[in-house]
């Protein structure tokens, strides 16, 4: 066995696990195959008993009855064609849909380190593009397929026990169309890897460009845009052309090896009848055989090439399964209890990457109600600091601690719940105002939902839209402006009501009128809060209880505003700078 046929065997055998809740189901599905797949064996041997029985002895009752018995086979096989389809598609839709549900389900869970380095537009590819091809192939055909294969094997008995030297003859061609099979459709996996992986670089590509039109125009790239689109288009044509044109060879192959079994029957039949060995009946029998033998190889033949492509995608899929999941929980964690708002950082150090060090011994301790400023150049590893608190991440070395509770002892779920974020890019979502600002929190009432608009400041301009709380915004909130969207997330986290709050350039990129009320809002936010405020602009930390100065992943400054202004040294510049600026 091949290592690439291994690797097809492992990851069908890994998608019929997806059938262990069906095991009651599936017994009636092959009983239906079974049924369906009996009438069409026994309907050859019927035409060639009328010939011999009752044509040749111009029996017209005897003919009558076995039409007869031919209509009533014929009618019992196409209700259990029916029947099957409708049961089997059931099942491999159910299935499908698990599959759908699981991959949601892992890219919920899997942590931030993954998504630095994969891109969303691939993502996608696989939750639809690669489970719809499964769905095409095996969706749609397994039941047909699992008939064939029943047939297959009843024809095949069927033509052994009528005369078991011409049914030799018959079968012949078997060990060239399996050599066949396998040699396209080794072929054809290669290809089909090639188009699955064309087509999620094309749906990155469609992803990035969507959502950023506006930057496109503006930096006039439309034109370059396009043409990488349609380099990335036509190496995804290129690929499905040269899968579909191995198929397509591979068809008149078996039709080839169809036409050589007739005529082998043909003569060998024909000496037979001829020598009286076989009747007449028997040999049209064995050629209406022979075509129902080789339209299920073909349709087997032809659906084992085409599965590569399936195969091709759930490779995709199972390897994105397989993905190490987020931060676990300890076998052992407890649900933190409720938050005072110490945050302590012990000698803490973290890296991204192996030997690419981002903090280097962090030392911090924020009393409950404290509010510390992170400033400092960008990449110094000020929202490295925020991750670890909120565990997006896990420290390398040291300790993060709330209210002295080591952060990796407790439940993800119990921590986030009780921490806010405010961050400078606010994303929003396609649902009513009300859905947006409660969806940190979905069960909230309406009156609650309402009474965190009004701390934030932003009742009064939601009840000027057209539908108020129900209006529904524009994709990502476009057609809010940058502060409206940034009293929105200020809402969100109002109506958390978070113990320990973190604000990232919450301020940034908003009208001086607006951020007049973000700055507001901010404050009935900031009550009674521990809080961590990541800022560019040094004069909205001036009243911080503790200003923190990030360079090259260490705190080379700490203390007051006033207490950093008089040593004159690194923020007493940076805060000089910005008033020369202002």
């Amino acid at each position: 066995m091949t290592p690439q046929t291994s690797q097809s065997s492992s990851t069908f055998g890994r998608f019929l696990g997806y059938l262990r809740p069906y095991r009651k189901q599936i017994p009636v599905a092959v009983g239906l195959i079974a049924l369906s797949s009996s009438t069409q064996a026994l309907a050859p041997f019927l035409v060639g008993w009328a010939i011999d029985h009752a044509i040749a002895q111009e029996n017209f009752r005897e003919l009558m009855l076995v039409l007869g018995i031919l209509a009533l086979v014929y009618f019992i096989g196409f209700q259990g064609i029916s029947a099957q389809i409708i049961y089997v598609t059931q099942i491999i839709q159910s299935i499908l849909a698990q599959l759908r549900q699981d991959i949601f389900t892992k890219i919920q869970s899997l942590p931030l380190s993954f998504f630095d380095q994969s891109e969303s537009g691939d993502l996608m590819s696989r939750l639809i593009n690669d489970v719809n091809t499964v769905n095409q192939v095996f969706g749609q055909a397994i039941s047909q397929i699992l008939g064939n294969l029943f047939s297959l094997i009843g024809i095949a008995i069927a033509m052994l026990s009528i005369n078991f030297k011409l049914g030799l003859v018959s079968n012949i061609a078997i060990p060239l169309i399996i050599f066949l099979t396998g040699l396209f459709s080794r072929w054809a996996r290669t290809k089909f890897r090639t188009t699955r992986q064309t087509i999620g670089e094309l749906s990155t590509k469609i992803e990035e460009d969507l959502t950023s039109v506006r930057e496109a125009q503006a930096f006039n790239r439309v034109r370059l845009n396009i043409e990488e689109f349609a380099t990335l288009n036509a190496a995804n044509r290129d690929a499905n052309i040269q899968a579909v044109a191995i198929t397509a060879a591979f068809v008149p192959s078996i039709d080839l090896l169809n036409t050589l079994a007739m005529a082998a029957v043909l003569a060998y039949g024909g000496y037979l009848a001829v020598i009286g060995a076989i009747t007449i009946g028997t040999v049209t029998a064995f050629l209406i055989y022979i075509q129902q033998f080789f339209q299920p190889i073909q349709l087997l033949s032809q659906f084992y090439t085409q599965a590569q492509s399936a195969l091709a995608g759930l490779e995709r899929i199972f390897l994105l399964l397989d993905e190490p999941a987020r931060l676990q929980d300890a076998p052992n964690a407890s649900e933190m209890p409720p938050i005072q708002g110490e945050v302590s950082f012990e000698q803490v150090k973290f890296s991204y990457k192996d030997n690419q060090m981002v903090l280097k011994g962090i030392d911090l301790h924020a009393k409950p109600g404290q509010m510390i400023a992170l400033v400092g150049p960008t990449g110094a590893g000020k929202s490295t600091i925020i991750n670890l608190i909120l565990r997006f991440y896990d420290v390398s070395s040291g300790t993060v601690r709330i209210d002295g509770v080591d952060v990796r002892s407790v439940t993800q779920a119990s921590l986030r719940r009780q921490i806010g974020i405010v961050q400078q890019d606010t994303v929003l979502f396609g649902g009513t105002v009300t859905e947006n600002i409660a969806f940190g929190r979905p069960q909230a009432t309406q009156a609650e939902v309402e009474a965190a608009a009004q701390v934030a400041n932003l009742h009064d301009f939601i009840i000027t839209l057209p539908q108020g709380y129900a209006t529904h915004l524009g994709e990502r909130g476009v057609t809010l402006s940058q502060g409206q969207r940034q009293l929105i997330s200020i809402a969100r986290a109002v109506l958390v009501n978070p113990r320990i709050l973190i604000l990232d350039e919450a301020t940034s990129s908003i009208d001086t009128r607006t951020e007049i009320l973000v700055q507001q809002a901010i404050a009935h936010l900031l009550k009674d809060r521990t809080s961590f405020v990541i800022a560019h602009r040094l004069s909205t930390v001036t009243s911080s209880d503790q200003v923190l100065v990030i360079q090259d992943g260490q705190i080379v400054e700490q203390g007051t505003h006033a207490e950093l202004v008089a040593q004159e040294k690194i923020y007493a510049n940076l805060y000089g700078l910005q008033l020369i600026q202002s």
